[in-house]
This record gives C-alpha cells, sequence and structure tokens, in this order.
C-alpha cells in the first residue's frame, strides 16, 4: 500500500514537472514570435510594404512628390476635412511643438490623423453630431488620452528617455529640460492636464514629436536613418516603444483602420499624407 501510494506522488510529480516544461517552453517560443512579429494579426503590417521599398528612394526627390498617389478614399471624407480645417487653425502651435521636438510637423500629424480616424470610425454618430459642428479633434478616452490618443505611461517614458544619459533614446543634453515641471507639483496629475488640453494642444503635438526623435535616435545609433520613413515612425507610434527593434528592412502597418471599406493602416495613412499634398503649403514636405 506504502510503495503504491510513493509511486502515486512520483508520478504526479512527474506530470506537474512534465506540465510546466510544457508551459514554459510555449512562453519561450510565444516570446521569439512577438519577437519576430510571427503573431502579428491580419493586416497589421501593411500589404503594400512592397510599394514602400520601391518607391521610398524615389519618393524622397522633391520633384517627383505629390504626384505619387491618385486621391485615396481617407483623403476625401468629412473627417480628413475636418482634421485640415483644425490642422490649419491650429498651425502656429503644431509648428512650435515641431520646432521644440526637432521635427517636421508633417511626422507629427502623420500619427496623430491615424489616432483621430481610429476614433472617428468607431463613433460616426458622434463625429456628425458633435465634433464635425463644433470643429474640434477627437480626445480619446480610457486609456489613451488627448487629440495624439497618448497613454500616461507612454509620456512617462518619453520624459525619462530624456533625462536618462544611458538610453538608446536619449537625445542629449540639450534635449533634456524641454518639458519640465514645478517643483513640488503633482507630476502625474500635471501630465494629465497637458495631454487632455483641448484648449491648448501643444503638449499633445509635442510628445508626439518626442516619440518620434527618440525613435530615430534609437535607430541612427544603430546604423539606420528613417526620419524619412514617416509610415515607419507611425508604426512605431501606434505599436509603442518595445516594438521599436532597428533593422535593414522595417515593415511598415500597425492597427488596422476601415475607412469607406477600405482597410488602411497606421503606416498607410502616414505615408500617403506626408508624401502627398494635403496641407504642403503650409506644412512643407522636408526631402532629407
Amino acid at each position: 500500500m506504502t510503495k503504491n501510494y510513493q509511486k502515486i506522488k512520483r508520478n504526479i510529480f512527474r506530470m506537474f514537472l512534465f506540465g510546466f516544461a510544457i508551459i514554459g517552453f510555449i512562453f519561450c517560443v510565444v516570446f521569439i514570435a512577438m519577437q519576430f512579429g510571427w503573431l502579428n494579426v491580419k493586416g497589421a503590417v501593411s500589404e503594400r510594404n512592397s510599394y514602400f521599398e520601391m518607391n521610398k528612394n524615389n519618393l524622397y526627390k522633391e520633384k517627383e512628390l505629390n504626384m505619387q498617389f491618385e486621391k485615396s478614399d481617407w483623403s476625401t471624407t468629412d473627417e480628413w476635412n475636418l482634421m485640415k480645417e483644425v490642422f490649419t487653425r491650429d498651425q502656429l502651435i503644431i509648428k512650435k511643438a515641431a520646432s521644440d521636438a526637432g521635427v517636421s510637423p508633417r511626422l507629427i500629424l502623420s500619427a496623430v490623423i491615424g489616432e483621430q480616424f481610429r476614433f472617428f470610425n468607431n463613433r460616426r454618430e458622434s463625429f456628425k453630431s458633435y465634433f464635425e459642428p463644433l470643429k474640434i479633434l477627437a480626445s480619446l478616452s480610457k486609456i489613451s488620452f488627448g487629440i495624439a490618443g497618448l497613454k500616461p505611461k507612454t509620456v512617462g517614458i518619453i520624459e525619462d528617455n530624456l533625462k536618462n544619459k544611458n538610453s538608446v533614446f536619449y537625445l542629449g543634453p540639450e534635449m533634456e529640460n524641454v518639458v519640465s515641471y514645478e517643483e513640488g507639483i503633482d507630476i502625474e496629475l500635471e501630465r494629465m492636464n497637458r495631454i487632455t488640453d483641448a484648449k491648448n494642444p501643444y503638449y499633445s503635438y509635442l510628445y508626439v514629436g518626442l516619440y518620434m526623435r527618440q525613435i530615430m535616435t534609437q535607430w541612427e545609433k544603430a546604423g539606420f536613418y528613417i526620419g524619412n520613413r514617416p509610415e515607419i515612425l507611425a508604426t512605431l507610434y501606434n505599436l509603442g516603444f518595445y516594438y521599436s527593434v532597428p533593422k535593414e528592412n522595417p515593415m511598415a502597418g500597425g492597427a488596422v483602420i476601415t475607412i469607406n471599406n477600405k482597410d488602411y493602416t497606421f503606416g498607410d495613412i502616414a505615408y500617403e499624407f506626408y508624401y502627398g499634398g494635403d496641407l504642403s503649403d503650409i506644412f512643407p514636405i522636408e526631402v532629407q
């Protein structure tokens, strides 16, 4: 009886060990798959990546810009007309934020546009009854805030990167104090107030610019220049710092947004806006 009981105990113990080994193996496989993008959902990587690669060298020649795209479906929508009106109205704020961050204003807008389309796409009635009549952009809610869909955690990382000299995202001593707080202030509360300020969206635009500048810096340190790759920068803005892994042939993508029954990724919209003609009289296309 005792021998049988001990044998059963050993078998149960072995089963537990075997089970934990399988779980550990699965976690390892999932982690590796995430690193290489094998788990991306259908449509999360733009189907037009070959187009980006094929045309990127030509598109960066100024004389060829504004002639590469047929009018995109998203650029004929009421939502885009509203965005153009607001961006034109707020151009001084946008340009100041871009200058302070050290990036092109068009790069900042290429990310904000995707966030706005994603919000309006899910709230068509709100757009027609509220945002369009008032001529204002959507200020996202729940876990993302302000016109740029910023998460407080992401903003905190951006600010930490400004100070951390050991970070691959560190921009240098001249940028350490581009964002500052008064001594004794509740930083988390003030941070939230800044990115949700509907009357003055300066900080929303600034944080988008700083995020993109930090990503560009990380890639430059690794030997890759992506300052002229809005589709990659917008994709990484949508996905987050964790997914920014410098490499020779990055893939554009991000969340899928359906507009007029056509699917776009964040990268698609950013690319088509940046190298299209809309608002280029106010926010010139910067070719580097």
